[in-house]
């Protein structure tokens, strides 16, 4: 009987696991951006250039980079952001998908390598398309990515709610050696209960209030992709080290499922 009760339970186990396999295989890749040609691709990206004057300063965050189309590239297959400093002005590049590729749920997973040096700030991440009528934080903000070069070998991974306004409440950091001199891909599982990050396909952190409302997981919308390298900021420091100049930061492609 006892040898009976395992069997039944042990075939129940590899029935889920077979299931949940079976699941994932039926998600269809329903955009992807894999960075072809000699320049990026209008019909699937806006640019975003200045210093975010006059209605939002230093991009909100005290940045201290110009962003300019000069310092967004595709070449190899692979978008280049570059960051510089040209007399005692800083440049960088910025991007985003928002009017153009917008989802609701799903699975979008990223491949990128980031530079390194104190002061820069490279992202991949995400805003509610109703940021427009709401403002933020209360479209939502997801960070898939963030990485500061004061902190070496450290990864962010954070979301931005009503309910923890302008406060990294909702995050984890991620331990990852030489971070700089490898791609690696960045993930996450959206759907109407969690977010669920990934790096190099390990878990690292969930996201699932037990309460959800417009508040706490204003994540029930479309959503649109940013991706862009800072320069200082409240979050990439004070400190920029002038000896890095130009930096650049690599994106391979990026693929959503649903």
């Amino acid at each position: 009987m006892i040898k009976i009760k395992n069997f039944q339970i042990s075939t129940l186990v590899i029935l889920l696991c077979f299931v949940s396999l079976q699941a994932q295989e039926q998600k269809q890749l329903i955009w992807e951006e894999s960075f072809a040609g000699d320049s990026i691709n209008l019909q699937n990206w806006n640019y975003e250039l200045g210093d975010g004057c006059p209605n939002l300063c230093g991009w909100g965050n005290n940045e201290r980079q110009i962003y300019h189309k000069d310092y967004v590239e595709v070449k190899d297959g692979m978008l280049i952001i570059t960051a510089n400093k040209v007399g005692d002005v800083y440049y960088s590049g910025k991007i985003n998908s928002k009017n153009k590729f917008e989802f609701k749920y799903g699975t979008a997973e990223i491949r990128a390598k980031v530079p390194g040096g104190r002061g820069l700030w490279p992202a991949i991440w995400m805003l509610g398309s109703n940021i427009t009528e709401v403002g933020w934080p209360a479209a939502g903000e997801i960070d898939i990515m963030e990485f500061v070069g004061k902190q070496p070998d450290t990864l962010h991974t954070t979301l931005h709610t009503p309910d923890s306004f302008g406060n990294s409440i909702n995050t984890k950091i991620t331990k990852v050696e030489n971070i700089i001199n490898d791609f690696h891909t960045y993930k996450i599982d959206w759907n109407e209960d969690a977010i669920v990050f990934y790096i190099d396909n390990k878990k690292v952190y969930t996201f699932s209030p037990k309460v959800k409302n417009d508040k706490t997981y204003p994540y029930n919308q479309p959503f649109y992709f940013l991706l862009n390298m800072a320069v200082g900021g409240k979050f990439g420091g004070p400190e920029v080290d002038e000896s890095i100049f130009p930096e650049r930061f690599y994106i391979d492609y990026i693929r959503v499922y649903q």
